[in-house]
């Protein structure tokens, strides 16, 4: 759908331009999403949403639903369905729910029974759904990764999720423009995990905050796309939005005979093709913010502390305070130093490994595989390993890598052979950390408790991770290069099978399908109705001073507790980790476990980038559930400040540091704040101002009149019929097409498509029929 706008655009620019249905004169853009991933996590309060407003999902066509963040990654040689095979009450009733809502709105779902199930960002673009120049949303903050593809593919929180369910489509405001751009060559063992590693250790964790990183370079471009969705997964952790790299003939290559792309070699592949190629920043397009780093300067990289900023190249020490000048980082340091048990000055060779895990929707596609098996080939893990698991990102990676025998060299080298699903990058599943276990990972996030309570995480490589494992410590992977290239850049491809017109059994389309007949494409407009929200003007009460920075989102409501189908009930939770020690016993020294402050209304954050990390909207939630409804800081992350104004929440940024430090103080005085949104001010208790705030005109409208997101976008109805008309006429692969798409016989069953061999790598074997 390309634009007629002709100055000097960006890729991402060029992805929202494309997407607007509406703009008003504030710049809030309602913007068009082509494609939604849903998992059991985030959804079942947004599925609630609409029975509860009798509103049905909009286009069932673009939405694909899978299991994965608290399944279990056992063997599934006895699976017949997920009630009697998840024994853990809390997941079992997430998992269930889902498939009742699958079932309820027509929905494609991948369940633990078809091997087309995996880690969301894994089957998205393994099933050809992820599309270059797409809008790719999902209740989860790594959808950066489908950037990759050249999409703007990014996280959104519960409600936004039943927004896009409910309309297709997303309020939201244009973002910075950043390039990253990386040129010059990589050294033999240095991959895009340690590119990314190095890029946060660069630029922090809210470095990308409020922008949109493009990540380019002659390194970027010889990247395979699955080190690329490597890449665009973790932008996140440099607080960007979303990560995005121009597609070119690696994009094009990967993306044939996938089921959902347009079929090779017909007109519509020709034609998408054509769009997509015109899908980079052109040459005069302007960056708010510009970082060059060259190839030559990245080492295998490795984490420390307690955010995926605490990196450092193995070959180097674990730092002290005394070795950062911002007093916030000086802080962090020292307690991320005594939270994993570490000594500054120590070498990161001399650091022992409990356990390693090889997986998650970073690192869990079957280049990552490979990598990890050239490294364990004929070895055994060390002695003091207590536990290596690798875990494939989905059924079909699974079985391609058990077709390339890479299961056996794994199995042979004294590793777990696990079944699809998130596992231990988040610790909601039972492959957990014991206490003060030290992790080598592949995953995403080391903040604290993220793999398990007072679990210790060390981010790294697949093959840093499976060095690990043979040496028993954290180790170089240099020291371990076999003779061939660690990765393959020929991509696994999926074909679709052929239909079938009929089923043999119910159970055999429950399981493949979980799907009612009618799943035509089509779009529901059904309004209903909205309960709305509480009104907020004017708040008044205790505040409580809370002086930490880049407090994330897994510290103000633990993964544990995650596994809810309500948005009630999680004040008890919130800070959980911080408010409670081990024992159960409550923390005195936090703060809102003090006298006043356990009715705080207001929390007054003396340090940046509050609520990073996840997407998920049980932080906000947990905040509001305790009785909290104002959060004063002086920087949010992204997505979490978003989700803040879908609770009839208000985050306020005061970066003016004397201001902020007066707010403090009143605050551990004990005496009562003012937020007045109508007049965009902070008060003290005698009524005498503070300091002035800015917030969004559209979002105050809405706080102020208690006004609903979802019933405000319906009356764009006919706007958005219109560019969905046009949609399908300028981009008709967009549309529902493969097993998305059912004709009037009703449901039909697809096979799950298989992955034909392709080249992969020195993994001996001959090459096996399809």
């Amino acid at each position: 759908m390309p634009s007629a706008e002709t100055k000097p655009r960006t890729l991402y620019d060029k992805v929202f331009d494309d997407h607007i249905v509406n703009q008003q004169d504030d710049g809030t853009c309602l913007l068009y999403i082509d494609r939604h991933l849903v998992h059991e996590v985030t959804s079942p309060q947004a599925f609630e949403g609409l029975k509860n407003a009798s509103r049905k999902v909009r286009r069932p066509d673009c939405t694909l639903v899978t299991v994965d963040h608290n399944i279990p990654t056992s063997s599934r040689k006895n699976f017949k369905n997920a009630s009697d095979f998840i024994k853990e009450t809390d997941s079992r009733l997430q998992c269930t729910t889902l498939e009742e809502n699958v079932k309820d709105f027509g929905l494609t779902y991948f369940g633990m029974g078809d091997k087309r199930q995996g880690i969301v960002h894994v089957i998205g673009p393994e099933q050809g759904f992820t599309l270059p120049g797409t809008t790719v949303v999902c209740g989860d903050s790594h959808t950066s990764t489908h950037g990759a593809f050249g999409a703007l593919a990014f996280g959104i929180g519960t409600s936004e999720v039943e927004h896009v369910l409910a309309t297709q489509t997303l309020l939201t405001r244009r973002s910075k423009n950043m390039r990253i751009q990386v040129d010059g060559e990589l050294a033999p063992g240095v991959t895009s995990k340690d590119v990314v590693l190095h890029i946060i250790g660069v630029i922090g964790t809210a470095g990308g905050t409020g922008a949109v990183i493009e990540f380019c370079g002659s390194v970027i471009r010889g990247l395979s796309m699955e080190a690329r969705m490597s890449m665009c997964n973790m932008s996140i952790e440099g607080g960007a939005r979303a990560g995005m790299i121009a597609p070119d003939d690696i994009t094009f290559e990967y993306l044939k005979g996938r089921p959902l792309a347009p079929k090779y070699g017909s007109a519509e592949w020709n034609k998408a093709v054509k769009y997509w190629s015109s899908l980079k920043s052109d040459a005069d397009a302007k960056y708010d913010v510009d970082v060059f780093l060259d190839g030559k300067d990245i080492i295998p990289t490795i984490s420390w502390g307690t955010s995926p900023q605490d990196v450092v190249p193995i070959t180097g020490v674990v730092p002290g305070p005394d070795d950062f000048e911002d007093e916030n980082r000086k802080t962090s340091c020292k307690r991320a130093l005594e939270y994993m048990g570490l000594t500054a000055g120590t070498p990161m060779k001399d650091i022992t490994v409990d356990k390693v895990f090889i997986g998650s929707c970073t690192n869990s596609r079957i280049e990552d595989l490979r990598a990890a098996a050239k490294v364990v080939q004929g070895k055994k893990i060390a002695a003091n390993i207590k536990r290596a698991m690798i875990v494939p990102g989905s059924g079909l990676v699974k079985e391609q890598a058990e077709a390339e025998g890479l299961d056996k060299i794994f199995t042979d080298a004294g590793f777990e052979w696990r079944e699809a699903g998130c596992s231990m990058c988040l610790g909601m599943n039972p492959d957990i950390l014991s206490p003060k276990e030290r992790c080598a990972s592949t995953s995403n996030r080391n903040f604290e408790g993220r793999q398990g309570a007072q679990g210790r995480t060390h981010l790294m490589s697949p093959a840093m991770a499976a060095a690990a494992a043979i040496v028993g410590k954290l180790a170089d992977i240099r020291e371990h290069i076999v003779s061939s290239p660690v990765t393959a850049k020929v991509q696994p491809q999926i074909e679709l099978q052929p239909e079938v017109d009929s089923i043999e059994t119910e159970d055999e389309l429950e399981r493949v399908l979980d799907l009612p007949a009618d799943n035509e494409p089509h779009t529901n407009t059904s309004a209903g109705t909205s309960a709305g929200l509480p009104k907020f003007t004017v708040l008044k009460g205790t505040a409580a001073p809370l002086d930490r920075a880049n407090v994330d989102t897994d510290a103000i409501i633990p993964k544990q507790f995650l596994k809810t189908i309500k948005r009630t009930g999680l004040g008890s939770a919130a800070f959980y980790e911080l408010r409670y020690h081990p024992d159960g016993q409550e923390n005195p020294d936090f703060i809102l476990n003090q006298g006043i402050y356990r009715n705080s209304k207001i929390l007054v954050v003396t340090g940046p980038n509050f609520g990073c990390g996840s997407s998920r909207e049980h932080a906000p939630w947990a905040l509001l559930d305790f009785g909290i409804k104002c959060i004063i800081a002086p920087s949010f992350a992204d997505i979490f400040f978003n989700n803040t104004f879908k609770n009839g929440m208000l985050p306020v940024v005061v970066s003016d540091e004397a201001a902020l430090k007066k707010i403090a103080d009143e605050a551990r005085a004990g005496r009562e704040l003012e937020v007045d949104l109508v007049n965009q001010e902070i008060k003290d208790a005698q009524g005498n101002k503070i300091v002035a705030f800015d917030v969004d005109g559209f979002r105050k409208h809405c706080l102020t009149n208690g006004l609903d997101d979802i019933g405000l976008t319906l009356q764009m109805e006919s706007k958005i019929r219109s560019f969905e008309a046009k949609r399908s006429l300028q981009t008709p692969w967009l549309d529902g097409s493969g097993y998305l798409r059912r004709g009037n016989r009703g449901a039909t069953k697809i096979e799950a498509a298989p992955v034909p061999t392709t080249n992969r790598g020195d993994v001996k074997g001959e090459p096996l029929e399809w």
